[in-house]
C-alpha cells in the first residue's frame, strides 16, 4: 500500500523523478484551465444560459458567499485566490473516481505548497489594505515583545495547514483501502462516496481558513495572527 503519491514514479533520470503526484497535479491543473477556457467562453447574461455556465455561477456564487460571511467586506478581491484553492483541492478528491488515479493532495509537498500560497498571500493582501507599515505594527501588538511569537505563529499556522489537509486525505485514502481489500465487493460504492464527501469537506476547511487568515490580515486594527486564536 502507498502511503503517498510520491512513492510512484513513472520516470527517472539521475536524481530527477517524475512520480505520481507531479504528473496528477499537472493533468488536474491542465483540466481545470481547459474547463474554465471551454466554459467562460461563451457567456451569456439573457435568461437562456448553458447548463455548465448556470453551474460555474452556482458555485462562484457560493465561494463569494462564504468568502463575504467570514469577514471581508470585498470577497470579489479574493475570489480568484481563495476560489482556486477550493476548486484544486476538491477537485483533486472528485477526481478518485478515474481509475489509477491518485489525489495530490495526499502528499506532503502538495499540501505544504498550498499552504506556503496562503501564508505568502497574508501579507500582500494585508499591506494591499492597510498598508506596510501598518501591517508590519500588527505584529507588535500588545506590546513589541510578542513580535517573535507572532512570527512563530504565522510559521505555525502555515504548518498546521499543511499537516491537516494532508494527514486528513492520507488517512481517508488508507482507511478506504484498507475497507476495500477486506470486502471488495460490498462496500466500493459507499466508500468512494465518503472520500469523496471527506475530501470536499477538507477544500472547504482549507479555503475558509484561509479566507480568516486573510481577514485578520486585512482588517484595520486586528492583528495578523488572531485567527490563530480561534483555530
Amino acid at each position: 500500500m502507498r502511503l503517498s503519491p510520491d512513492e510512484l514514479i513513472f520516470w527517472q533520470y539521475g536524481f530527477v523523478k517524475l512520480n505520481a503526484t507531479i504528473v496528477f497535479t499537472w493533468a488536474l491543473m491542465a483540466v481545470l484551465a481547459l474547463g474554465s477556457m471551454l466554459v467562460t467562453r461563451r457567456l451569456s447574461s439573457s435568461h437562456e444560459r448553458s447548463r455548465w455556465q448556470n453551474l460555474l455561477e452556482i458555485v462562484v456564487t457560493a465561494i463569494v458567499q462564504q468568502i463575504r460571511e467570514v469577514g471581508l467586506a470585498q470577497p470579489q478581491r479574493y475570489l480568484a485566490f481563495l476560489g482556486t484553492l477550493f476548486l484544486f483541492v476538491a477537485a483533486a478528491s472528485l477526481a478518485t473516481i478515474v481509475p489509477g488515479y491518485q489525489p495530490p493532495t495526499g502528499s506532503l509537498s502538495t499540501t505544504v505548497a498550498l499552504a506556503l500560497c496562503v501564508f505568502i498571500a497574508v501579507p500582500l493582501f494585508g499591506i494591499r489594505e492597510r498598508g506596510f507599515g501598518s501591517y508590519l505594527k500588527s505584529y507588535l501588538e500588545p506590546t513589541a515583545l510578542m513580535l517573535p511569537f507572532n512570527i512563530i505563529g504565522e510559521i505555525s499556522r502555515t504548518l498546521a495547514l499543511a499537516v491537516r489537509l494532508f494527514g486528513n486525505m492520507m488517512s481517508g485514502a488508507m482507511i478506504i483501502a484498507v475497507l476495500l481489500s477486506i470486502t471488495p465487493f460490498l462496500f466500493p460504492i459507499v466508500m468512494t462516496a465518503l472520500g469523496l464527501l471527506t475530501g470536499m469537506v477538507q477544500a472547504y476547511i482549507f479555503s475558509i481558513l484561509g479566507a480568516v487568515y486573510l481577514a485578520a490580515a486585512t482588517r484595520a486594527g486586528a492583528p495578523a495572527h488572531a485567527a490563530d486564536a480561534n483555530h
